[in-house]
């Protein structure tokens, strides 16, 4: 199809310069990527391309929402600490960067196959990220591989995504019957283990490490801190290193009390018993992980004095300032807890080592306090003389483990019901996000900051993009013009179908881009009078297989900020994944499907 009298109107060209303008801008990475695709929009919207409607319709589109609600159950998962035993014993401690990856990697591939791809990814990325920070290991070196996994085992069965399920609908419209449960098996196993050893290899060179120039471990402040191990502990009866108390970042195990024997040099096969109280030294970070481990406690009874629930508790940091009454007293004689309804649980002075019981501290001006106290205790204080800075340690609450088996429950239950589609997957995301907060695993506030707006922003704008395209008529055009390049040779036929696929699913969302490209793909087949099915799996595939840019899949967006990626690491380390998956796809789908 010739191009020029498509390129003729001006809302086709005002398109193509947009969208060329906005994937440049993002490459760059010099703005936020979510207000440049929103800026692109606008001026879609500004010109008359898009209606207010067009233009806003993501703001409720299925996927958007799916992803909000699925932020929240994945967030009360990890509040209630339902998640990090499971995740500690199943991926242990890896002895490289590689075995991280591979743990990280192959495990939720499987799972992918029999259930949606997105649950996957958010129930898999706050457990990483806290089991990275544990093992000293760079997120961004583990959730672009393990997201990368996901996608590629969700084509192992028809119900692993829902372009899958979109595509054999395609097919049953055309010939009476879909595809089978295990139709795209034959091709989805080779592509996920040659994907395997794409990103081992690859996310060594071609991924960056993008943690912040200065680590945790870069704190100035030491605190001290003494935990107990509560009675029926599930850490009675292990070792340090099984109780992975052993190597945590940026904290040490100082000694062990046990019955007034204090162990001073704990080995780390020395196993644990009630009533022990063990003393650490670490930076405010590691206290804060500590303080989820279940079965630990602060070792003051102070903290079940006060009136509110430790789960709806946070920790807070105090700096001592010259004219607080409690100066020159200790903390016990200066009953901090009834002058404050706070409980100190650790103190930070100039890097030294504490040799005292907390009660037992006598404060002095520039003393850093951790204090466990309610959100009420920063309002009170912030403008108090009595401290120089107060200021709440994010993700510090303590977990509400007894509501773990809720959570978990509500999960299930939405994984169940979308797998056996008893409802829509958006349906079974927002009644599950509902549930975890009406029975409070996680608050209504905990659940706002769990969402990442940026990705919801990003695909809200991105549905305005593909639908400028697909309006004005440029997506069909491309297509077309792609698929007449490439003449009569099936297997070249074959590729351009699966680039034009590819190029829209990066575009636009991969349900769109199955949609747009299956017919002109099912027609091409019957015109050249060869069997469609290997360009029905190259559409299918195609449509799903994103990994170049932040929106060519939607969980590529869900691990955007948790990784702190860059538009450029998309790109860099998903666009030869891209090709990879292109080319084995094109060689092996006419083997298992022949033409003829």
């Amino acid at each position: 199809m010739n191009l020029e009298p498509l390129l003729s109107h001006w809302q086709a060209v005002l398109t193509a310069i947009v969208v060329c303008v906005t994937l440049v801008m993002l490459l760059v990475g010099r703005r936020a990527p979510d207000m440049v695709m929103i800026g692109g929009v606008v001026v879609l919207l500004a010109a008359g391309v898009l209606t207010p409607e067009e233009a806003l319709k993501g703001m409720s589109n299925e996927g958007m929402l799916t992803v909000a609600a699925l932020f929240v159950v994945a967030a009360s998962i990890e509040r209630t600490g339902a998640l990090a035993a499971l995740v500690d014993r199943a991926l242990g401690r890896p002895e490289s960067l590689a075995s991280a990856q591979l743990r990280t990697m192959v495990a939720p591939a499987a799972l992918s196959a029999f259930m949606n791809n997105t649950p996957v990814v958010a129930l898999m990325v706050p457990a990483i990220r806290d089991w990275a920070k544990k093992n000293r290991l760079s997120v961004s070196k583990l959730l672009m591989p393990m997201n990368a996994a996901v996608v590629l085992g969700g084509l192992c069965t028809l119900i692993g995504t829902s372009t899958n399920i979109v595509v054999s609908g395609l097919v049953s419209a055309k010939r009476g019957h879909g595809l089978g449960m295990f139709d795209i098996t034959w091709l989805g196993i080779p592509l996920l283990l040659a994907g395997l050893v794409y990103l081992l290899f690859a996310s060594k060179y071609l991924l960056k490490d993008r943690r912040p120039a200065m680590s945790q471990t870069d704190d100035p402040r030491q605190y001290s801190l003494e935990m107990l191990v509560e009675p029926g502990s599930p850490l009675v009866g292990r070792n340090i290193e099984e109780a992975g108390l052993r190597g945590l970042d940026g904290l040490f195990l100082m000694e062990i009390d046990r019955d007034g024997h204090v162990i001073a040099a704990v080995a780390p096969t020395e196993r644990l018993e009630t009533g022990d109280r063990l003393v650490f030294v670490g930076i405010v970070d590691s206290v804060v992980e500590l303080q989820k481990i279940r079965g630990l406690r602060p070792a003051t009874d102070q903290v079940f004095k006060l009136d509110n629930e430790r789960s709806e508790r946070v920790l807070v940091e105090a700096v001592v300032s010259n004219t607080c009454p409690l100066v020159g007293r200790t903390i016990r004689e200066g009953r901090f807890r009834s002058t404050y309804d706070a409980v100190v649980i650790a103190v930070a002075r100039n890097g030294e080592r504490l040799q005292i019981k907390i009660g037992d501290i006598a404060l002095e001006p520039g003393d850093t306090l951790l204090v466990e106290a309610s959100p009420a205790f920063l309002e009170r204080q912030r403008s108090s003389r009595h401290f120089y800075l107060v200021s709440e340690v994010r993700g510090s609450t303590p977990p509400r483990h007894d509501q773990a088996w809720i959570a978990c429950t509500a999960l299930a239950a939405m994984v169940l019901a979308a797998t056996l589609e008893l409802v829509p997957m958006v349906a079974a995301s927002l009644f599950a996000a509902a549930i975890v907060i009406s029975m409070r695993c996680i608050s209504s506030n905990e659940a706002r900051r769990s969402i990442e707006w940026e990705s919801l922003l990003l695909i809200a704008a991105s549905f305005g993009l593909a639908r400028a395209l697909d309006k004005t008529g440029l997506a069909e055009g491309i297509a077309q013009s792609t698929i007449a390049v490439a003449g009569d040779h099936p297997h070249l036929v074959l590729a351009a179908i699966y680039f034009v696929a590819m190029l829209f699913t990066e575009l636009m969302s991969n349900n769109a881009a199955a949609v747009l490209v299956f017919p002109i793909a099912w027609q091409t087949a019957s015109d050249l009078g060869v069997n469609p099915m290997p360009f029905v799996m190259a559409v299918t595939v195609a449509a799903s297989c994103g990994f170049a840019t932040p929106m060519g899949y939607q969980t590529n967006l869900m691990i955007y900020g948790p990784g702190g990626y860059k538009f450029s690491d998309y790109v860099r380390f998903g666009g030869p994944l891209n090709l990879l998956v292109m080319a084995l796809t094109v060689a092996l789908a006419p083997l298992i499907w022949p033409f003829h």
